[in-house]
């Protein structure tokens, strides 16, 4: 089979100063005290992808401008919105009044599996994403609607957070 790539003026794609301009997804990014810039640039790749509306980083969170998550975003945190909150709780709060559905992504008594999951159209999403570590605060799987999690069949407990990004996204797309 021959099939040839194509060149990256062939893709498309919208200038980075358009992404603004782009409709909205009425998807929106929390990331929960992720200590890694690499992950954090990769969210913003990945949300650049799937035209996430606003990322929101809080807690320790790295924020732009850094070379760290310029290396892995490649340019994305210009593209896409972003604002630092201290206290994710307050944000879960904020978004709700907001008028989003609160989504954590996490393993919880009650979580659903991502195949049983039916986003609603015309619903505002905020997709909670946590700490490499510890995962998402308690007191925020507390706040949320709903948890979300990732079916997964080998011996470890969980993905890497940037790799889960990038599955719930897809899931989620307009």
């Amino acid at each position: 089979m021959r099939d040839r790539k194509l060149l990256n003026i062939e893709l498309g794609r919208v200038k980075a100063s358009d992404y603004g301009n782009l409709p909205e997804s009425g998807v929106v990014l929390v990331l929960d005290n992720i200590r890694s810039a690499h992950n954090i640039g990769s969210a913003f790749r990945s949300s650049d992808a799937f035209k996430v509306d606003k990322v929101y980083l809080c807690g320790i969170c790295a924020v732009p401008p850094s070379a760290e998550i310029h290396k892995s975003a490649l340019g994305a945190e210009l593209s896409v919105p972003w604002e630092h909150y201290q206290d994710t709780v307050a944000l879960v709060q904020k978004l709700k009044e907001e008028g989003y559905t609160v989504v954590s992504i996490e393993q919880t008594e009650k979580a659903v599996q991502l195949q049983d999951f039916k986003k609603e159209d015309g619903k505002k999403y905020a997709l909670i994403f946590g700490n490499e570590v510890n995962g998402v605060q308690q007191e925020v799987v507390d706040a949320s609607d709903t948890a979300i999690e990732i079916p997964q069949y080998g011996t470890k407990h969980s993905l890497n957070v940037s790799v889960s990004v990038g599955i719930i996204l897809w899931h989620f797309r307009p």
